[in-house]
């Protein structure tokens, strides 16, 4: 165990022991991007009470574990990745018909979330066993939360997550075009390897800002914000800028101004008319297609209608 958490072990037996945790649950528990430090008490206290680890590596979760001062036993870790999860969730589910408590990890991050951990969780619940998140790193978040991202309005508020875009050329090339036209920010997630074919297929996007997120919580973290057009070009101007994981935040695509200007009119007619009347006055003011005009009257209704219950009050 490395000294720097023996405290850090201790505290977490002092914060989380006194809550419940269930016996004969699946804990879908978040680990670290990159800095060990990242972890949870909660997560510390529940890896060590698991009776077993469901993980991806189960080499890279014992050198994790045991860098937290945690024991497990080569029986107690289960291998559960993307080739086996399936099958594997069946071992899990008879683990916790027998009331053991499953702890499931991925190498980094939160389980379930572009890695192996989804379908392990759908066949739990549909076992009818309980399943108990605990929330923590998440490279989609972090990156967003750096991107300074801010919907005006004349865009769309919200994101988009792809995950990783195709390897092949031609089938990534029509994945550019079609989230060329989406209007959200969109997160994507990218291998070293793989990050130079990226930036090419990116480039036709032009001056759209997109912010890279480079080895994020890590020693050489980097975050920039560049042009799609140029992307490559920042790549190619430091050899080590194609080391480590990537994740690439596509900002909103602005939104063209006879679009901008249809939903302020809609937006104004809504909040006095039906939204039938609303889009028809509409289509007569603006020639706008009464189709166009109808899809973009019902996302806008949809967006209030969700905002309501915050303006009441109520929490998210």
């Amino acid at each position: 165990m490395s000294s720097h958490y023996a405290a850090a072990l201790d505290a977490a037996r002092k914060a989380a022991a006194g809550q419940n945790y269930p016996p004969g649950a699946l804990y879908v528990v978040a680990t670290p991007i990159g800095n060990l430090a990242d972890i949870t008490l909660r997560a510390l206290h529940v890896l060590a009470l698991a009776d077993a680890v469901a993980c991806e590596d189960t080499r890279h979760t014992q050198a994790l574990l045991r860098a937290y001062g945690i024991d497990k036993s080569g029986a107690q870790l289960m291998a559960v990745h993307q080739h086996n999860e399936v099958q594997a969730a069946q071992e899990v589910i008879g683990r916790l018909q027998q009331g053991q408590r499953v702890a499931c990890v991925s190498d980094a991050g939160t389980p379930a979330i572009s890695d192996p951990g989804a379908r392990l969780v759908g066949a739990v619940r549909a076992a009818g066993l309980l399943v108990v998140p605990l929330p923590g790193a998440c490279s989609i978040t972090t990156a967003l939360s750096v991107a300074g991202l801010a919907a005006g309005d004349d865009q769309q508020a919200g994101f988009v997550f792809l995950g990783f875009l195709p390897s092949k050329r031609g089938e990534r090339a029509l994945a550019v075009a079609a989230l060329a036209q989406q209007t959200q920010a969109i997160v994507l997630l990218e291998a070293p390897h793989r990050i130079e074919a990226l930036a090419a297929a990116l480039a036709v996007l032009g001056e759209r800002p997109l912010t890279v997120g480079r080895e994020l919580t890590k020693q050489f973290e980097e975050i920039t914000t560049l042009s799609a057009g140029t992307f490559g070009q920042w790549l190619g101007q430091e050899p080590n800028r194609c080391r480590g994981e990537f994740v690439i935040v596509l900002h909103p695509a602005a939104v063209p101004e006879d679009s901008a200007a249809q939903q302020r009119l809609l937006r104004l007619l809504l909040a006095e008319l039906p939204l039938k009347t609303a889009v028809r006055l509409a289509a007569e003011i603006s020639d706008a297609p009464r189709n166009t005009l109808y899809e973009a009257a019902l996302a806008l209704k949809n967006q209030g209608d969700s905002a309501e219950p915050l303006l009441a009050g109520s929490s998210p």
